[in-house]
């Protein structure tokens, strides 16, 4: 703001009683630097400006004053050529881009408006924090020293009622350039009742987005660990990267933990963990480590990696971290385009159930995936696609038959092509082969090596009719039906990787609807199905599937819940609701030849401006081939609801209906005005095992808006009436 009436008292001034506006007029071959706002042209509006007669520029009545983003406005303006001094009477305000703004009653500055004294001033930042105090001292153009502050993110009433908070001090000090605010004799007060007391007080300008100091506090209370604090420090390590410490202190834990993040030009990484000594496992180091990373390397190549690790299977359920059953680490690399497809990864698996052994599961896990599709001139037409897949997964133990390895390679080659007629009929084509060879160890009931292959071919017709409906509504009908054949030549090798299958819209259609390529269908199918659907202007939609499978030999690899046991399947029933209120509904499920149910699921959501609310439920009966003795039948809730404009509400629930027993309850509250956040929640994991033993927590952190934290979404001011 140097030059801001320097340029224009250095100009021609235009006077006339009406309103008068002045620019520089010498600055047309002057080079501008958006980064130094004083090389900017600035422009002086007023409804009256003048001379007077010992040379002093006045200018009256709603005087404007803008260079660069920086807006002054005030009464009245008086500029002395001779002292250089600039005398600005009230109300007075500085605007700064939107990030601060000065209020005053009146100032006297010099000629840049760097230095000098405002009596009456208040500094405000985002619309929000404000700094007030009798007087400030602006001093260097980069340092505001204010005396004798109150500083709130509150709303103030003007009829002399304390704000919900302030921060009183003898002295405040704002360095413009680091963006601080440094607090001398500094009290916190609740209702103007103080709180606490600090001689001194550093805390970032709210509009720094990043700065190195403690976070929000949280309370943390479980059956388990007792009653602790949490208490986050952030170091700011640099404009990419930042390192967070996070001590936890209890009557029975002491924990450390910690995220470290860093951003790259081509990509970031993230490490989050902590290290544990507690009572739970007395004289143990305990503790869990997460990280992730992504980079985009040359050629649309992206190496990505994920690590879980914990030091016990209980770990993450005693801290109320993730509640994993199983950790996954992987490190991959891929490559996806228009017409190839490339990726190779490998997988760590370590489990955390009781019922699993380490050493028996397929931990260790490599894939490699390729993929290349070709489309043919008008001679054969279509599009044929190409395939390489390879994979491998070892187990620690050496037992035979439990320890036992399998390395699988697959070469396939497809061609597809589709017709449509002039009836309306389309016709899908397609034609194919495979090729797998094995490699197995320690499995003496299988040989060392086994290959085979699999021809297939298919033709899918559908008849797609539509019909539109006075009220605006589109219905779309499209029987569909199929007839397929593979052959596969050897169906003796072992069953790793399609333990679990499913049946559903996704694969109704497919030759082999396995999800591994470990197990192939055999034989010849049919497949008849129909879809509908119904879309209506105000938003309905409606969608459903009907599908089911018909094949001259039963497959037994298929397991009983699978829905595809059987020369026939169950009778695939799949839909989907949605209104324009918010609530959708969708359902899938698979219906025997008895008109029973096999396996079904039912999820829905309600979504207001005020609320959202969803849940599910799954059925499924009893699977000894899926390790599943018993039935499934689990309801979930989740329900979030805006009471008024400052509180709003939370739960969460799981509730296992085949045993008749509670799994998880949890409730929230959380109140929030333009000033404060509160959270309070309680949570009960009532599951137990043998490592795992049933656990409360209670959760309280209060936030100071505008300082601790940036809220998001609508704020609502407290009224003063």
């Amino acid at each position: 703001m140097q030059r801001l009436l320097f340029l224009v008292l250095s100009g021609i001034i235009l006077a006339a009683p009406a309103t008068a506006i002045a620019q520089t007029s010498d600055t047309a071959n002057t080079e501008l630097d958006a980064s130094q706002p004083q090389n900017l042209p600035a422009l002086l509006v007023a409804d009256k400006i003048f001379i007077t007669p010992d040379r002093k520029l006045v200018a009256e009545g709603n005087v404007e004053a803008f260079q660069g983003d920086i807006k002054v406005t005030a009464e009245r303006v008086v500029f002395d050529r001779e002292t250089g001094e600039l005398t600005l009477e009230g109300p007075i305000r500085i605007d700064q881009g939107g990030r601060s703004t000065v209020l005053a009653d009146a100032a006297q500055l010099d000629d840049g408006i760097q230095n000098g004294l405002l009596t009456g001033a208040r500094m405000v930042f985002d619309q929000q924090v404000q700094i007030a105090s009798v007087q400030a001292t602006r001093a260097a153009g980069r340092y505001t020293q204010f005396s004798k502050v109150s500083a709130t993110s509150c709303h103030v009433c003007t009829d002399g009622r304390p704000p919900l908070w302030q921060i009183r001090a003898r002295k405040v000090i704002h360095d413009q350039l680091e963006r601080q605010l440094y607090f001398e004799g500094a009290q916190f007060r609740v209702l103007d009742v103080p709180v606490f007391y600090f001689p001194t007080l550093r805390l970032p300008d709210p509009t720094l987005e990043r700065a190195t100091g403690f976070l929000v506090p949280s309370i943390r209370t479980t059956s388990q660990l007792g009653t602790g604090v949490k208490t986050p420090y952030f170091f700011k390590l640099g404009d990419h990267r930042d390192l967070t410490l996070t001590p936890y202190v209890s009557p029975k834990t002491t924990t450390l933990g910690y995220r470290y993040r860093q951003a790259f030009k081509n990509g970031r990484i993230q490490f989050e963990g902590a290290y544990t000594r507690d009572d739970i496992q007395p004289g143990q180091d305990r503790g869990y480590l997460f990280a992730d990373g992504l980079f985009r390397l040359k050629n649309d190549f992206r190496l990505t990696f994920d690590v879980q690790t914990t030091s016990d299977d209980s770990y993450l359920a005693d801290y109320g971290l993730p509640d994993y059953d199983r950790l996954r680490s992987e490190i991959a690399l891929e490559r996806i385009k228009r017409d190839t497809a490339f990726k190779t990864s490998f997988i760590y698996y370590k489990t955390l159930r009781d019922s699993e052994n380490q050493d028996e599961i397929p931990s260790r896990v490599f894939d490699l995936n390729y993929r290349k599709r070709y489309f043919p001139g008008s001679g054969i037409g279509g599009e044929v696609r190409l395939g390489f897949v390879s994979h491998a997964h070892t187990r620690t133990s050496d037992t035979d038959i439990i320890g036992r390895d399998v390395a699988r390679a697959t070469f396939d080659a497809e061609w597809l092509r589709s017709w449509t007629f002039t009836s309306g009929l389309r016709a899908d084509a397609q034609l194919g082969a495979s090729v797998d060879t094995f490699d197995i160890r320690n499995d003496s009931a299988y040989p060392d090596q086994i290959t085979r292959s699999t021809p297939r071919a298919a033709l899918t017709l559908r008849y797609p009719m539509t019909r539109r409906e006075t009220s605006g509504a589109t219905q779309f009908l499209e029987p569909i039906a199929q007839l397929g054949w593979t052959h596969v030549s050897d169906t003796d090798v072992p069953d790793d990787e399609s333990t679990f299958q499913e049946f559903d819209q996704g694969n109704l259609l497919s030759l082999s609807r396995f999800p591994a390529e470990d197990r192939r269908e055999n034989g010849s199918t049919a497949v008849f199905g129909l879809n509908w659907a119904r879309y209506a202007p105000g938003g309905w939609q409606a969608l459903a599937t009907v599908g089911q499978v018909y094949r001259t030999t039963a497959d037994p690899n298929f397991t009983r819940t699978s829905g595809l046991q059987g020369t026939s399947s169950d009778l695939l029933l799949a839909g989907q609701v949605k209104t324009d209120k918010g609530l959708s509904l969708a359902a899938r499920g698979l219906l025997d030849g008895d008109f029973s149910f096999t396996k079904a699921e039912l999820r829905g959501a309600w979504t207001t401006e005020e609320t959202v609310f969803s849940g599910s439920y799954i059925w499924q009966q009893p699977d000894p081939a899926e390790n599943l003795d018993d039935e499934i039948s689990e309801v979930r809730l989740t329900a979030r609801h805006r009471i008024d404009q400052n509180w709003i509400a939370r739960a969460l629930a799981r509730y296992d209906l085949a045993e008749s027993e509670p799994l998880r309850f949890g409730l929230g509250v959380t109140y929030e005005n333009e000033c404060v956040q509160v959270n309070m929640s309680v949570r009960r994991r009532y599951t137990s095992s043998s490592s795992i033993e049933p656990s409360t927590e209670f959760g309280f952190t209060v936030a100071l808006t505008g300082y601790a934290v940036e809220g998001g979404g609508k704020k609502y001011k407290r009224k003063c009436s």
